[in-house]
């Protein structure tokens, strides 16, 4: 009826209006990635850069400041630093691994924080609660990006987090064949705290009559404005038919990152003693930096996507991913088969030297996406392949 259809767009009743906003296969995805990871609802995207946009946009006005961790994925360096500037929000970048750098950077204009909880490509783990503990004392949100390990390794709201994104494309899915976004909300924060902090959530909304998000909805005010104005506006929304697929693939979830985190362990092990192999960034080998931190956070292992240096530099890391047969070279990750890609020829080609190195993505650099093949099947391409430079 008429009146049906009016309370629906006054959100006044849940329902299905149009798929941009809401759709019946999305909706049924969110619901399992919020139980997935223990939060009070999710938003489902177009793809994990969406999910990142859309998580910032309900906090940021033009003239804001997102804290953001200098060791993320490339491409997401990118996002932060220069098209979020399209926007008029600054991304002001630190060293993740002194959680006092945060609350160092804090202004007035902070919004949020944003950190990957094993970041991508080096494998570096994330003290979630220090950080955590920082933007609880500050007032501001902290989003953390759980892609590579997925809520079967770690569940971030666990630690504080007051947002999770995720790529779903990668792990969730698991087969490389739907793209993908979700933003979760643990529903902890109060949103109305500090008055004119963040007034998209807690100020009056034209749009809906003058509709107070956090008023209204509670602690699934910033669920329900991710689709009754994000994707309204921002139109990145998924396809239901990824949906679909994701979901399929969620139900190995827990039996692929077993096997993905065990076929990494042995890789690493496997390259840590090989002579043309620099050095080994995984933090499931006992002598990696984040070693300690991985035992907390990640107690089921350590992911299966890191990163390695080979000897003679920028040429040799070339001829190695041209070199492997088993192994595809592609710019993915968390897929069944195994991935290997050169970031500083591809995935960060277009940062600096000095964002790369910071990144983890230096001359040398191989990101490694162990897959569930035979591990003896993955070590024997990679033998070959670092033969071909000694």
């Amino acid at each position: 009826s008429t009146e049906h259809a009016a309370s629906l767009f006054n959100l006044q009743t849940y329902g299905y209006i149009y798929s941009r906003l809401t759709n019946p296969t999305v909706a049924a995805l969110e619901e399992r990635i919020a139980s997935l990871e223990g939060g009070r609802g999710a938003t489902g995207c177009a793809s994990g850069h969406a999910a990142q946009m859309m998580a910032l946009f309900p906090l940021m006005s033009p003239g804001d400041q997102v804290v953001v961790s200098n060791k993320l994925y490339g491409g997401s360096v990118t996002q932060f630093s220069r098209t979020f500037k399209k926007f008029g929000w600054q991304a002001i970048f630190v060293d993740a691994d002194d959680p006092a750098n945060f609350r160092r950077s804090f202004t007035d204009k902070t919004k949020a924080f944003f950190v990957e909880s094993l970041a991508n490509p080096g494998g570096i783990v994330t003290d979630l609660e220090a950080v955590a503990q920082v933007a609880d004392d500050l007032g501001v949100p902290l989003i953390v990006d759980n892609t590579m390990a997925t809520p079967y390794l770690c569940r971030p709201i666990e630690y504080g987090a007051t947002l999770v994104c995720h790529s779903t494309t990668k792990f969730l899915s698991g087969h490389g064949n739907a793209m993908g976004g979700a933003i979760v909300d643990s529903g902890r924060f109060n949103w109305s705290a500090v008055p004119g902090r963040f007034p998209s959530l807690a100020d009056p909304e034209p749009a809906y009559h003058g509709l107070r998000f956090h008023e209204t909805f509670g602690d699934l005010a910033f669920t329900v404005y991710g689709h009754a104005i994000s994707l309204r506006d921002l139109g990145a929304s998924m396809a239901p038919m990824n949906a679909f697929l994701t979901m399929t693939g969620m139900e190995t979830l827990a039996l692929r990152m077993e096997r993905h985190c065990a076929n990494a362990q042995k890789v690493a092990e496997f390259l840590a003693a090989h002579p043309a192999v620099a050095w080994v960034n995984y933090a499931g080998l006992p002598g990696n930096k984040y070693h300690a931190l991985a035992q907390r956070y990640l107690p089921k292992g350590a992911g299966s996507v890191f990163t390695f240096g080979v000897t003679g530099g920028y040429d040799a890391g070339v001829k190695v991913v041209e070199g492997v047969e088993l192994i595809s070279h592609l710019a993915n990750i968390g897929d069944v088969r195994s991935l290997i890609i050169h970031p500083a020829s591809t995935t960060h080609r277009q940062l600096s030297d000095e964002q790369r190195l910071a990144a983890g993505a230096g001359p040398d650099v191989l990101r490694l996406s162990v897959g569930l093949e035979t591990v003896d099947d993955i070590i024997a391409d990679l033998r070959q392949a670092l033969a071909k430079i000694a």
